[in-house]
This record gives C-alpha cells, structure tokens and sequence, in this order.
C-alpha cells in the first residue's frame, strides 16, 4: 500500500482522537443502500453501533448498481459500492472510503468434502466457458498435486495478528499433497445477474490472472464481461444468474454440480464448499482474512480512496480475491457527526471481531490513515 509519508503520519495521528470520540447529539437513524457484500458485516455490528453511539444504521442493500444511484441521487447517508464509482455526478462532494475489506470464494456444490484448489487460468476457463466438465484435464491437475499454505496468526477472539506495518504475521507455512477424484458430471455456473461491484471485482481477477483465457477486462455487469457467447449451445441453461449474493448462493446451494462467487459466509448457511485460489506466488490460499489483508497490502491508492490491486504480488499468503466495499458519502451530510461515527465503529477492530468466522478483515497500517484522511473530508 502505497501513501504520501505526511499523509500516514498525520492520519495516525488523528485516527486515536477519532475512534475514541463519541457524538453528543440526539439520536439519529443514519440509512444507505447498495452492495450486498459489506451486509454480513453490517447486521453483526448494527448493536454494537447503536449501544456505543445511539444512533442505527438502516442498510437496504440492493447491490453496488443501487448504491451507486442512491449516492447519485443524494439518496441516503452511507451507500455501498465494492467498485469505484468514477462516473459519479457529485464527484465534487462524494468521496469514496474504503471501509470494509474480505474475500470473494468461489463456492461450489460436489458430494465430497474435499476442498478444490482453483488456479485463475481454471476459474476463468470454469467461468468462461471453455471447461464444462468437473473432471476437465486442467481441474485434476490443480487438485493431484503438492501445493504450499501459509497459515496466519490469530489472537484470542479469532481476529489474524498484525504487525506495526499492518501486515499479516505467518504462523507457519506448509506443504500438502493433495488427491481429487472429480466427477464427470457438466458444471453448472451461477453469476451475479444484477449490477454488481462484487462481479466487476471477480471479472478484474479473472482478466489481471489469466488475461489469456478471460480476454474482457473486468466489468460490474458479468454478462457484458464475459469473454465469450452466453448463447453458445454448451452454456445454455449450464450458466445461470440470480440477483445478489444471497440469491446466487441459495441457487448454488440447491444444484449439484454448481459453482458460484460471492462473500464466504454464506457458503456454510448454503451447504457449499469454498476453494482455495493459486496466487502469483504459485501458493493456493483460502479466501480468509489474513489472505485478504495481506493481498490488500500490496494495492495502491490515490488521492481520492479508491485502491488498485496489485494481482502479481508474490507475497506467499496473498489471496487474489480480497476486495474492499467503497462507503460513498456526502461531504456535506447535514449527519456529519453521526456519518463519522458510523465509518470510524466499522473501522474498528471490535467490529469485524464480533463475528470472526465471517473472514472480514480489521484495516490496520497505511490503508487505515487513508480511510481516517477521508473520513477528516466530512462535515
């Protein structure tokens, strides 16, 4: 992660007098709309919210597509996109705060409880369209072999531990022989039909890892990124699409023989599998929070908040899947106070750990002092 030096220092700075600030006015129903992949994090931390400041948050969600609109239309005081949004119309007053970070899995439905490793090359193919078959020559070979894990270190309450730079600290790495029988059976693909930043983000994977196999570059609608013919014979009725995360999950959860994208925690509620994605490093991760932050680590950012990923990052633990939802406010909300109070509880670590299991990462390091830079624009 890459900041001016004046910049960190100053946000660090400012980052204890904000997170220990309380706002002293009455209480206030704060509401926003968008992405679907901050709710999880949303819903375990609406108490905690509401007990520390008094006010509640009302989030709709709706997808990245809607949050976007919502912020547009000066519609809400906190929307949601997991995808930058550079077409805005009041650029001049919303910023983008990048709040919440974790992983994208690619989840799937098989009658084993084997866990899949999935190079990018093989999930652009899955994805793509050009491998049908579960026990397609390029799935076996990722699956019989010798592959390296990093494992990270993790405190009491479950959270990864970080060091003072924000990094991940490794508790061990290890190697692992691995054996999969895979079905002949025909993949069944299950994609974001709505507009969403969570399909502009795994599409930008696919192209950044395997620019030969996923030719589009990446896109928020899957449809208009996908490399080849949805009307192709071989993908009729084999590459479905719901709406939202929890709708794809759900359709995924129902088929065997599926496979899908969308936030980790809702493989388990849907009885699916969650795979493990080979990094540039050669190393397949699982998409969890020392992974994800570890991946971010790498990213850049500019002025404005917004992150590029770096995808050829060879540290050994990154998971190329690791996304952050962008909160898109209004400088000049007339809830400045209560807007501040609501992105400083998310940033903090008692938030992303009342629910570790979820895998969303607590945003330490460089990444912190710019969303504590941003978060200074409001009011």
């Amino acid at each position: 992660m890459k900041i001016s030096r004046n910049l960190k220092i100053a946000a660090i700075a400012s980052a204890i007098a904000l997170f220990a600030a309380t706002p002293a006015s009455a209480a206030v129903n704060l509401t926003g709309a968008g992405a679907t992949f901050p709710i999880p994090l949303i819903e375990a931390c609406k108490a905690g919210f509401a007990s520390a400041t008094g006010n509640t948050y009302t989030y709709s969600g709706g997808g990245s597509g809607a949050g976007r609109t919502a912020s547009d239309n000066g519609i809400g005081d906190v929307n949601f996109s997991d995808s930058a949004h550079t077409a805005s119309t009041r650029l001049a007053t919303v910023i983008h705060v990048p709040v919440v970070a974790a992983p994208i899995a690619v989840m799937y439905k098989l009658n084993s409880s084997k866990t899949l490793n999935l190079s990018p090359a093989t999930v652009a193919g899955i994805f793509g369209g050009t491998i049908t078959m579960w026990n397609d020559p390029a799935i076996v070979a990722d699956n019989n072999r010798t592959t390296t894990v990093v494992n990270f270190k993790k405190d009491s309450n479950g959270q990864v531990v970080k060091d003072k730079a924000g990094k991940p600290v490794v508790l061990n790495t290890r190697n692992v022989k691995s054996y999969f029988t895979l079905p002949a059976k025909k993949i069944i693909v299950v994609y974001r039909s709505d507009k969403s930043g969570t399909s502009g983000n795994f599409t930008a994977f696919l192209h950044g890892m395997a620019p030969a196999v996923w030719t589009k570059a990446g896109n928020d609608t899957f449809t208009t990124g996908f490399p080849g013919s949805l009307n192709a014979v071989t993908n009729l009725g084999r590459i479905v699409g719901a709406s939202g995360s929890a709708a794809v999950s759900a359709l995924s959860g129902k088929t065997l023989y599926s496979i899908t994208y969308a936030e980790k925690n809702y493989a388990v509620s849907n009885g699916l599998r969650v795979a493990n994605i080979q990094n540039a490093a050669g190393n397949f991760q699982a998409p969890d929070a020392g992974g994800t932050a570890s991946f971010l680590g790498a990213a850049t950012v500019d002025s404005n908040g917004i992150l590029t990923f770096n995808y050829a990052t060879k540290e050994a633990g990154a998971y190329p899947l690791g996304i952050v939802s962008y909160a898109l406010v209004d400088t000049k909300t007339k809830n400045a106070t209560e807007v501040k109070a609501l992105l400083n509880y998310i940033l903090s670590p008692k938030c992303p750990s009342t629910d570790p299991s979820l895998e969303y990462t607590t945003i330490t390091g460089p990444l912190l002092a710019v969303d504590v830079a941003q978060i200074a624009k409001i009011g």
